[in-house]
């Protein structure tokens, strides 16, 4: 397993569970101490599983030479953004360098890492047959088999998520299909990796393009007096044809406001503009501008007043702050002059343009002393009696919240 995070790390998991000899390699060596100290560094994988993997005989190394040993290789590093919010498949590209210096005929690999159509067989392929020496398809095997991980979700895991592969050949397909039935229930096979790749990017588009749906909808209800709460409840009710989504401060993650990207910069190469998509993240971006717009409204003048921030993650209940839609916020309330301090159970360190904020523990007290407490995230510790009697003046974002003090988005 290359890569030992939020995607690699359970399947290494699944792996070990299955009996299969599993190993991983990850160049963060905080990450590949603390698994050999029997401690999970990713929500969702418990220090006990991580315990009972180390039993079956797991190690981690940030050593790449182990990686010509293997069977199959699965690649699960990250394919995030620049600065510039283009997409970065630098991380993939050394992982493709470092396998391909390795690589043995009859090695199966498989790329579980989100990306735009074509980087299986456009950017992988070419390094590793450069690298080995190797042609794929006849002297080593080669797939993509997109991640589905959902973090926070108690409903559906790896096993009995459906798993979509592609292969580079039919025999491929069929090798990837064979390691992944041995841990998860359904196997999915697509016409190929362009195929499979696109499938991803639907999947994570779809949520973006809806969210950004409701975020409208609910910008013209706050303009009209409307309860959009009431009206995403009532719609939701219907039992067929419709999915609930409901509106929010922006889109985050590591993947739903960043596979939109993948597709939109693929697409405008090979000439086509997603006009929808391309709209739903103007949309979905200008969410931060409105929070900081109503709070300035509520409070008359945002310069000196003291906000606290209510769950920066930016997922309910998720220890993982990556695209939080809280960032911009913040950094927006900062450049309007608010002195800015936030609270989070699950985020013990955040900041906003690279300015760390001051972490408030005593949610009680801070909301009492800050003139506007904003709640950005619904986790479960937010008990919305103690929030509505707690607060000054409360802006709640996510309609969870009732009260004199309340105030909605």
């Amino acid at each position: 397993m290359i890569g030992l995070g939020y995607a690699g790390l359970p399947l290494a998991e699944a792996a070990c569970r299955s009996g299969l000899r599993t190993r991983g390699f990850d160049i963060d060596g905080t990450v590949v101490a603390t698994l050999a100290a029997g401690r999970s560094p990713v929500a969702g994988i418990s220090d006990a599983d991580v315990a009972a993997m180390l039993d079956s005989g797991f190690t981690a190394s940030a050593d790449p030479a182990q990686l010509g040993a293997a069977d199959t290789v699965v690649i699960c590093v990250p394919t995030g953004l620049t600065a510039d919010r283009v997409p970065d498949l630098g991380p993939l590209r050394a992982a493709c360098a470092a396998l391909g210096d390795r690589l043995r005929p009859g090695t199966l690999v498989v790329l579980e890492s989100t990306s735009f159509p074509g980087t299986t067989e456009e950017v992988v392929l070419p390094i590793l047959e450069r690298r080995s020496g190797l042609r794929a398809g006849e002297d080593f095997y080669l797939a993509f088999a997109p991640e589905r991980i959902d973090p926070g979700n108690t409903r559906f895991g790896l096993a009995d998520t459906p798993k979509v592969i592609g292969g580079h050949t039919p025999l491929c397909a069929k090798y990837c299909a064979t390691f992944y039935s041995r841990f998860v229930d359904a196997v999915v096979v697509a016409r190929g990796t362009r195929e499979a790749e696109l499938a991803k990017l639907l999947e994570n588009t779809y949520r973006f393009v809806n969210i950004a749906l409701v975020n409208e909808f609910a910008r013209y209800c706050a303009s009209t007096g409307i309860d959009v709460w009431d009206v995403v409840h009532c719609a939701g009710t219907k039992p067929f044809g419709f999915a609930s989504f409901t509106p929010g401060p922006g889109a985050g993650g590591h993947c739903i406001p960043v596979d939109p990207v993948y597709l939109t910069t693929r697409a405008g190469q090979d000439g086509f503009t997603f006009t929808m998509v391309e709209a739903a993240a103007r949309i979905n971006e200008h969410r931060a501008a409105d929070v900081v717009d109503r709070a300035g409204a509520l409070l008359g003048d945002l310069r000196g007043a003291s906000v606290l921030l209510l769950g920066v993650t930016y997922k309910a209940d998720v220890p993982d702050v990556r695209e939080s839609p809280a960032r911009p916020v913040a950094a927006q309330l900062l450049a309007r002059g608010a002195d800015v301090a936030y609270h989070d159970p699950h985020a013990p360190g955040f900041d906003a343009d690279g300015l760390p904020l001051r972490r408030e523990t005593d949610l009680p007290a801070a909301a009492a002393a800050a003139d506007l407490t904003i709640l950005l995230q619904d986790h479960r510790a937010y008990d919305p009696v103690q929030l509505a009697s707690a607060s000054r003046l409360l802006l709640d974002t996510r309609g969870r919240v009732s009260g004199s003090s309340v105030r909605y988005l």
